[in-house]
């Protein structure tokens, strides 16, 4: 039986003189009448106002390694419980979790998820946060803004799994109830972002430039290299360069492999070694961290000290090998390294596990 769907009333939206209503959630500034959904599909018009059709719903969860969000600094080796709804804001076509994000079926987020329900069964759990992932939260903004408010009260971080396309106003609300952040900057050119995703580059940068300026929320950021779309030197170069003098070495920067999926099958799998170039222009270009992902790779997925260069957090993928940091600092050479850390990390490993809420 297919799921009832409730209308969630939202703030971010104005009418417009030609009878329509604009959402200003995001820079898609969706223009709709009365009936008609946005880009995204679940945010729509109705009674003349923009409503949330996906409010305390979600399209599954499962209790992941920290470490897969990715964020390598935040907590390593502890358990977060994941989650998403359906929709996203952006048209990617290579993107990996398409099922979910261009779904169009309401049934796609059928579990009934209230918002202190989530936040008690991470506390049961054991999960150390909550993560927002597998489609974009800006799309339900008042859902995550709910949870976290709810997480806060157990003492649960929350985490953003973000492609930051979206407008300041919101954002700023969004991101006063958030620990952590991965954001998706996902090329470095308004070519790639216009016509392999549907978006915009400089929305994304000002996502980044503001919660390194403007916010205590630790926060990295992926690139998913496409061969022939995103990885050339000089693409990957700029990209390092701008991160590097716009937010500061500190920020780690990961380098993801794609594989083919959604509407991008002409491409191949990104070669290992196409990740490991990356990871040393991007390290030649004065950043502290940088990582490979979805390869195999401990030494690309290790955490080394920037001051003396020795291994403070040795992986292999998710799972933890090595461990030298005390109060956050190198136990070789007492360096800090910039991140959010307690004595000891986690034990979660390498799990994934589907749980119901």
């Amino acid at each position: 039986m297919a799921t009832v769907v409730h209308a969630h009333p939202t703030k971010y939206w104005h009418r417009l003189d030609d009878g329509r209503v604009q959402c200003d959630l995001c820079p898609r500034y969706c223009r709709l009448h009365e009936g008609q959904r946005g880009f995204c599909f679940v945010r729509a018009c109705e009674g003349q106002e923009i409503v949330l059709t996906t409010y305390g719903r979600s399209s599954g969860f499962c209790v992941d390694p920290i470490e897969k969000k990715p964020l390598a600094h935040f907590l390593p080796g502890t358990p977060v419980l994941s989650f998403g709804t359906a929709g996203c804001n952006l048209g990617c076509k290579f993107c990996q979790n398409w099922d979910i994000s261009k779904s169009r079926e309401a049934d796609t987020s059928a579990h009934e998820a209230p918002p202190r329900r989530i936040a008690e069964a991470a506390k049961a759990l054991g999960c150390r946060g909550v993560a927002f992932t597998y489609n974009d939260p800006v799309i339900f903004h008042e859902y995550a803004i709910d949870v976290a408010k709810e997480c806060q009260a157990l003492g649960i971080r929350t985490v953003a799994v973000t492609a930051g396309e979206v407008c300041p106003e919101p954002r700023a609300e969004f991101y006063r109830f958030m620990d952590a952040a991965n954001v998706d900057l996902k090329g470095f050119t308004e070519r790639f972002y216009r016509e392999v995703c549907a978006g915009h580059l400089e929305p994304v940068k000002d996502t980044l430039r503001y919660l390194k300026r403007e916010t205590k929320v630790w926060f990295e950021i992926t690139t998913l290299l496409i061969p022939g779309e995103n990885d050339s030197e000089a693409e990957v170069d700029a990209l390092s360069r701008w991160v590097l003098d716009d937010l500061g070495p500190d920020i780690p920067l990961h380098f993801t492999a794609f594989h083919p999926d959604w509407r991008m099958l002409d491409k191949p799998p990104t070669p290992p070694q196409t990740l490991k170039r990356a990871r040393a222009i991007a390290l030649r270009s004065g950043l502290h961290y940088v990582y490979t992902g979805n390869i195999r790779d401990p030494q690309g997925q290790s955490t080394s000290c920037h001051a003396c260069g020795a291994v403070v957090i040795g992986r292999d993928r998710y799972d933890i090998t090595d461990w030298h940091l005390r109060g956050g600092c190198c136990t070789s050479c007492g360096a800090p390294c910039a991140g959010v850390f307690e004595d000891e990390p986690g034990r979660w490993g390498s799990r994934r596990m589907p749980v119901h809420v």
